[in-house]
């Protein structure tokens, strides 16, 4: 939910916009769309822009790398950890593209209701694909859901990988790779501390302690150099990485009003098979 309100203030704070969602209102709920408004003080730091452009940039990011695996012949799209994504509902390429929706079946169904309460219809071409993982496999719930494994697909992977093992998240880039060429995935992820800024240290423990005291520690960070080559050795041909001033000179040169991606905790990579 702090996520899709990140998105909507994004909607409607910011122009020109980085990310074009107009769905991303309504599927947080007029209450929730009318304390976002009254809160433009807040959502107004110098913090709090930073983290709404990254929340809307990496979506921004993870889209244009899409359009790029569409373009070499991809025909699905598997969202990994969708929670209030709004993709399938804005879905530019209609029922050329499958969309696939993961994720945790109590998430998901919490989700199904928020769009039905605000009249938002599932398009023909979303399949909801809950899937738990201490009980199931992601290939598995993929399957289930129809999943066709012969197909090029793309994967987009946000705001998850720091929640995860590492064991685990490499497991998943390893399934991504088993795919058909051409295909590919887009993530976030955190650097390590020993990485980073003495400012971009307190960053890290002020985001760290707030998400360990929501329940949801950090639990895996990457050093980029070593992760691009993880990422090769797993059969990745093209791999990007994105670190800040790469984001802001892509996205957010040249804005009047100065909307930028701050520090350096969070970077964006696409691998393409």
């Amino acid at each position: 939910m702090r996520v899709a309100m990140r998105r909507a203030a994004h909607q409607v704070f910011d122009n020109p916009k980085v990310l074009e969602d107009p769905v991303a209102l309504a599927i947080i709920g007029p209450e929730a769309a009318a304390k976002l408004e009254a809160e433009e003080r807040r959502y107004g730091s110098r913090i709090g822009r930073s983290i709404r452009a990254f929340m809307a940039v990496r979506s921004r990011f993870a889209e244009d790398e899409l359009a790029r695996a569409v373009a070499r012949g991809a025909s699905q799209y598997v969202i990994l950890g969708a929670g209030l994504d709004t993709f399938a509902y804005r879905n530019p390429h209609g029922s050329a593209l499958r969309v696939f929706e993961v994720d945790y079946p109590a998430t998901q169904e919490w989700k199904r209701r928020k769009l039905a309460k605000a009249g938002i219809a599932a398009p023909p071409w979303v399949t909801y694909a809950p899937v738990d993982f201490e009980r199931q496999t992601l290939s598995e719930g993929l399957r289930s859901a129809g999943f066709d494994p012969a197909q090029i697909s793309f994967f987009p992977w946000l705001g998850v990988t720091m929640y995860l093992t590492a064991e685990a998240v490499m497991a998943t880039f390893g399934f991504i790779a088993s795919t058909p060429p051409g295909g590919g995935v887009a993530f976030d992820y955190v650097v390590p501390r020993e990485s980073l800024t003495f400012v971009g240290r307190l960053a890290l423990a002020a985001i760290s302690n707030r998400v360990a005291a929501a329940g949801e520690p950090f639990r895996t960070f990457f050093e980029p150099r070593a992760l691009v080559e993880r990422m090769k050795a797993l059969g990745f041909r093209r791999v990007e990485d994105l670190g800040s001033e790469e984001i802001n000179a892509r996205y957010f040169r040249d804005r009047a009003d100065g909307l930028r991606v701050g520090g350096s905790l969070g970077r964006l990579m696409s691998a393409e098979l």
